[in-house]
């Protein structure tokens, strides 16, 4: 495994939170051929590769996700392969999933700025408005956002480091209006809310009796405010974190850029949201290559 992660830096050039992804595939597999009684991921066969796809498919994984594993693994044996430690490569003959295509949803920027609009000047409000802001400003998952602590936020630089419970952490820039609600929220309400002083270890976002927001609290209060703009049914936090990409690609932003800022493995994670700017897409084609 060293060598294969030493493989990827030094002669794949692969970026570091893409080995991290190939790392945690590739420990996945292992551990479902344990399940199977083979010890040992060279000891592999077609059949145990044939199996791993069903049982993915079984847990309802998506097909993206099918694919980044076989893709990995896929990449891992051929690797031994070519040093000779195996005859076959046990996935060279498993076929990728078919990608689902499925519409991305997403809110537009002035409704963005009516649901930001709409918590009040309660403690409460202050929490939800630096929440609400804190998602669309950065594009966090909800895991990052339930785990964030004040120790991860650096106020003077502009950036937060965001982590999903690997031990990689990644940094985002803070926007001045994501800046602006936390820092409300900090002075007119955390220490209400909290009922004691703040610490820097403390997590940021909390219920009212102190205790850190749950991945359903956060969906609870998103549903709150969807309600008032009757959107209810649409509003989560996938459907922020959607809003973010969507309207950073639709401003000229990258998908490189975009890749590294929501913690994609790979680009191609970014590739469906093209679809709903294929339009402005075209046009900047048209406006910039001098053969267009």
């Amino acid at each position: 495994m060293n060598e294969f992660i030493q493989y990827l830096k030094d002669e794949k050039n692969k970026a570091p939170n893409t080995i991290v992804a190939y790392g945690r595939d590739i420990r996945a597999f292992d551990r479902f051929l344990k399940s199977r009684e083979v010890g040992f991921l060279l000891d592999c066969r077609e059949n145990d590769a044939v199996a791993y796809v069903m049982d993915l498919d079984k847990k309802k994984k998506s097909a993206s996700t099918i694919n980044r594993k076989i893709s990995s693994l896929r990449l891992y044996y051929d690797f031994y392969k070519e040093r000779g430690e195996i005859d076959i490569n046990p996935f060279d003959d498993i076929k990728t999933a078919k990608p689902e295509t499925r519409e991305i949803e997403f809110l537009t920027v002035d409704e963005i700025e009516k649901l930001i609009d709409l918590p009040d000047d309660s403690h409460k409000g202050y929490r939800d408005k630096a929440l609400l802001e804190f998602m669309y400003g950065t594009g966090a998952r909800v895991t990052e956002v339930v785990r964030l602590r004040f120790s991860d936020i650096n106020f003077k630089m502009n950036f937060v480091m965001c982590s999903d419970g690997t031990e990689e952490k990644r940094i985002i820039p803070m926007g001045k209006y994501c800046k602006k609600a936390l820092i409300e929220y900090i002075d007119k309400a955390y220490n209400a809310i909290k009922g004691d002083i703040r610490l820097p270890d403390d997590y940021v976002f909390i219920n009212f009796r102190g205790s850190p927001l749950t991945r359903q609290g956060i969906w609870k209060i998103l549903k709150e405010y969807g309600e008032m703009m009757d959107i209810k049914e649409k509003m989560t936090p996938q459907i922020l974190r959607n809003s973010f990409a969507v309207h950073i690609l639709q401003n000229g932003g990258d998908l490189k850029t975009l890749q590294e800022l929501m913690g994609f493995d790979d680009i191609s994670a970014g590739m469906a949201y093209l679809s709903v700017i294929k339009v402005r897409v075209r046009d900047v084609y048209n406006r910039s290559h001098p053969r267009a």
